[in-house]
């Protein structure tokens, strides 16, 4: 046993955990990672490695989300079941899109889309419209003034500040309200994530306040849209792998094991923080944060040409 890669595959699964689910770029960031710190792997193992691992981040929001995608559970009536039914359907039909594009052209992007300056322009683009998308929001927030709070938002939503009065007044407050047009347009705005620096959970956020969500059911659907999206992403990875002669070694099962359950731990973390966060606080900061990160790259990568 190698120490030092398994405390590699740690550092990997830290990073995963975290970037995965708030919208910054996972990909995007372990890519970068790669930059420093290398694992001591093949390419074909790295190359399914960066994919596989997030199925460690997806168990989190199985366990997190469990009861409410639960719809065999004798907790909930016949309407509560149906409904449950109903949101599970929307995530997979929201899938297609992205399934349609990313699956025909994940060999190219493997092989065009990883240069540090396309995602550091997708990391200052994306920034950029998360500002200028919770401006537009505050501005007409402000323009409408204080509404009475919601009876159905009253646990959910401190109306005191502009950013959070913008989710009152969004068209969709709650996720048993997401409509099918709204949730195929959220699917549609997943395919913008191929790009490495963009952040799937970024352009499906983006999506989702434009077509008139809360940020937190926003982010929620987000969460659930993950699940067919890296179960899939994660199988294909696998069945390309080993349909090249590969195999895992000892090591290389160590490292998967420990990233995988690495950032399981860390996304229980990050998703918990996210949902707490969006409903007292706006994107901007992750919007900041995108803008400068990308233009340290640039300078990074400037540098050692």
């Amino acid at each position: 046993m190698d120490i030092i890669e398994l405390l590699k595959a740690v550092l990997y699964g830290v990073v995963e955990g975290i970037t995965e689910w708030l919208p910054i770029s996972s990909t995007g960031h372990m890519l970068l990672l790669d930059q420093f710190v290398t694992l001591n792997v093949s390419r074909d193992f790295w190359d399914m490695f960066l994919v596989v691992i997030q199925l460690g981040a997806i168990l989190a929001v199985c366990v997190l989300f469990f009861n409410k995608l639960n719809p065999f559970s004798r907790k909930k009536d016949r309407a509560e079941r149906r409904a449950t039914w109903s949101l599970w359907a929307k995530v997979i039909v929201a899938c297609i899109p992205a399934a349609a594009v990313g699956i025909p052209l994940d060999d190219w992007m493997e092989e065009h889309l990883g240069s540090p300056y396309i995602i550091a322009a997708a990391l200052i683009v994306y920034g950029i419209a998360f500002i200028v998308i919770e401006n537009a929001r505050e501005r007409r927030a402000a323009r409408m003034g204080q509404p009475e709070r919601p009876r159905h938002l009253a646990a959910q939503v401190n109306v005191g500040t502009t950013a959070q009065r913008a989710d009152l007044y969004a068209r969709v407050t709650d996720i048993d309200n997401l409509d099918w047009p709204t949730a195929i347009g959220i699917g549609i705005f997943q395919v913008l994530s191929i790009v490495p620096g963009t952040s799937r959970s970024g352009s499906t956020i983006i999506g989702g306040l434009l077509l008139g969500c809360s940020r937190a059911v926003a982010a929620e659907f987000t969460f659930f849209l993950a699940i067919p999206v890296m179960f899939g992403a994660s199988a294909l990875r696998l069945v390309k792998f080993f349909l090249k002669g590969n195999s895992f070694a000892v090591a290389e099962w160590q490292i998967l094991g420990v990233g995988c359950a690495v950032a399981f731990v860390v996304s229980m973390l990050s998703i918990r923080f996210l949902m707490g966060f969006v409903r007292r606080h706006d994107f901007k900061p992750f919007g900041w944060y995108r803008i400068v990160l990308g233009l340290v790259v640039i300078a990074y990568f400037a540098l050692l040409a």
